[in-house]
């Protein structure tokens, strides 16, 4: 496998080699990106979460620090992935006890060279991951879904946001 920048594949080398890109000439701008997850568990067990009434307590909380913390340590988690001075990094958890579903949605900003997508989608992942280990002892059955970055702004490819 051969390829390098000019040819669009950023991670390698022209030998084919995994590399860090380097972001070094990349002007510092704005970024910021929002991110989500889903968890789907039974409405009884929704309904619990929402109350703070679980074995092990009042989970949401909990998962918003572990979603910050999580969006921390990044670049310790994702191979490739540039360190970023994070401005801000936001978790929220809303649920929806009829329909059994807790929506986590993560914004992070950073003044930076490269975006803050990864941040915010690993956040997402986590604050999820959280939420069904403060929920397994009451349901097994919980299910984390539709991990996805949902927009973006700032850099030289501009703003995205999913359609």
């Amino acid at each position: 496998m051969t390829g390098d920048a000019s040819e669009g594949l950023t991670h390698l080398d022209a030998a084919g080699r995994a590399r860090m890109v380097d972001v070094g000439d990349k002007a510092v701008t704005q970024r910021r990106a929002v991110a989500r997850a889903l968890v789907r568990m039974a409405p009884g067990t929704a309904a619990r979460l929402a109350a703070g009434d679980l074995p092990k307590g009042d989970a949401l909380p909990v998962a918003r620090v572990a979603g910050i913390m999580a969006a921390k340590r990044t670049p310790e988690l994702i191979p490739l992935c540039h360190p970023v001075a994070l401005a801000s990094v936001a978790v929220d958890v809303r649920v929806d006890a009829g329909t059994g579903v807790a929506e986590v949605t993560v914004e992070a900003t950073a003044a930076d060279r490269t975006g803050v997508e990864m941040e915010a989608l690993v956040a997402a992942s986590t604050a999820a991951l959280t939420l069904y280990d403060m929920v397994k002892a009451v349901e097994r059955g919980v299910v984390v879904e539709r991990v996805e970055l949902l927009r973006k702004t700032g850099g030289a490819r501009g703003d995205w946001e999913r359609a």
